[in-house]
């Protein structure tokens, strides 16, 4: 950390338009900007004062006479924990690929999204011992929105919440959707629009805790030109832009109180008014909130207005934690190594039990968004055609030791194919007649989306006996 308590940035760029943008977008994450023209620059400076109060370096890779691996390669050899970015117009996965190899924590393209920046700066400073070491995917998104039938999972708890989503894909008021960060809120939120009447249009998304205290208000609904200093141009909202689509509130929990008066409008009277703009804007834009807080806590703490909270929460959706439902891992890391395989540079992977059984091990505290990045991290630097223990040395360092490798690597044979009902206690002893039978009803009413006709159907019983069984086992109806 730097000596003014801000964390500092070196960026090696000789474009001065470029250097500007990019300590602009810096210091909106309260980073400073030492620049450096040229490597050599970039290596004398390494050593200086400023050089050991680094955060981070970003190499704007802009000449193509020089390697962008040799760069990374003399960076680190200097100081092997210095994270590294690196920002190119080559789009190019290959390049992306060497470019990790060579030691680049993230790899950006031009021209640079601010959301993605900051992101990526954020990750820097949020780095914990659980994620030490381990690479962000290429992309956020491996490829196109899956579909509710394409979500890989299993568990009663998450086919649960997939069933409830799945109502609410068909009705246009807001969802909710809580879960730690990494769970795939967004995932299902491209799932709900795109089971929507809605899907030919558009979904938008905004992360509204990387978006400035004072900018709020225009990013969300525009402003005119002129509507305050700096505003050169008049700029389209979010909310408008979503219009006759979706938009997707994506960690909603951190906007300001000033901002959430002004959504709580729109969702009671369907307009929007840009700053500086005459008369409001008629919209019709479907809301998905998520947040990886409990509303219910920060409306009591007073940092969220309760009858916002409210508008929002018509349809609820709690995604669990991949801890919580770990008989997906196989299922899960296999679909994973499928969607990156499709990637220029990346080749088809298939990974042992042994292997399976240490990420089963594991408690994920980044969920499925960490798992994502370790398989990423794994297929590229993989010599072989087959993922082994020795392929995840991070987890395999981190490996908790109450739960012997063994045992998972058995629970990973077992759930190779997809089930979801464990049979025995951890004891080993099997489990009671009626607590099996309630995670088949769950799983079912999960996997029929919440159609109990058709559950009490597969189950062989009729609807009544199966409402009563609900009240029985004291199962949630989520039909």
């Amino acid at each position: 950390m730097a000596l003014n308590g801000m964390p500092l940035l070196l960026l090696i760029d000789d474009e001065p338009a470029q250097k500007r943008l990019v300590s602009a977008l810096a210091a909106r994450a309260g980073w400073r900007t030492i620049y450096a023209s040229d490597l050599e620059t970039a290596l004398a400076t390494l050593g200086t004062r400023d050089g050991m109060q680094l955060d981070a370096v970003l190499i704007d890779h802009w000449n193509p006479n020089i390697r962008l691996v040799d760069t990374i390669i003399q960076i680190r050899d200097r100081r092997p924990a210095l994270p590294i970015l690196v920002l190119t117009s080559q789009n190019d996965v290959h390049e992306a690929v060497e470019s990790m190899r060579a030691g680049a924590t993230d790899y950006l393209a031009k021209p640079i999204a601010p959301d993605r920046f900051l992101a990526a700066l954020n990750s820097v400073l949020d780095r914990s011992e659980e994620h030490s070491g381990e690479l962000r995917p290429l992309t956020e998104k491996l490829s196109a929105p899956l579909a509710f039938n394409e979500i890989v999972g299993g568990t009663p708890h998450f086919l649960a919440a997939l069933a409830i989503a799945a109502k609410a894909a068909r009705t246009r008021v807001p969802v909710l959707i809580e879960g730690e960060s990494g769970v795939g809120k967004e995932v299902i939120a491209q799932a709900i629009h795109a089971a929507s009447p809605r899907h030919r249009s558009r979904m938008v998304a905004v992360n509204c805790g990387a978006i400035p205290t004072n900018l709020v208000e225009s990013e969300l609904f525009g402003h005119e030109r002129g509507a305050f200093t700096g505003a050169f141009e008049r700029q389209i909202g979010k909310f408008i832009d979503a219009d006759m689509g979706t938009i997707f509130l994506d960690e909603v929990s951190e906007l300001p109180l000033d901002a959430q008066v002004k959504l709580l409008r729109v969702l009671q009277d369907g307009e929007v008014q840009p700053l500086g703009a005459r008369l409001p804007v008629r919209i019709d834009a479907r809301i998905i909130a998520a947040t990886n807080k409990v509303l219910e806590e920060e409306v009591a703490a007073g940092r969220f207005r309760e009858d916002l909270y409210y508008r929002l929460n018509v349809m609820h959706v709690t995604v669990p934690p991949l801890r919580e439902r770990s008989s997906d891992i196989p299922a899960l890391a296999r679909h994973l190594l499928s969607r990156l395989s499709s990637q220029q540079g990346l080749r088809s992977l298939s990974i042992t039990n042994e292997a399976l059984g240490l990420l089963m091990q594991h408690d994920w505290p980044g969920n499925v968004r960490q798992l994502q990045n370790v398989l990423f991290r794994a297929a590229v630097l993989c010599e072989g055609d087959v993922l082994t223990p020795l392929d995840f040395p991070q987890i395999a360092a981190q490996a908790r030791t109450h739960a012997p490798l063994a045992s998972s690597n058995q629970d990973a044979a077992d759930h190779a194919e997809g089930g979801a009902i464990t049979l025995y206690e951890q004891t080993g002893h099997i489990r009671q007649l009626s607590d099996i039978e309630a995670d088949v009803i769950r799983l079912a009413i999960g996997h029929y989306r919440g159609r109990m006709t058709e559950v009490a159907r597969r189950l062989g019983i009729g609807r009544s006996t199966l409402y009563r069984k609900l009240t029985e086992l004291g199962i949630d109806n989520v039909a």
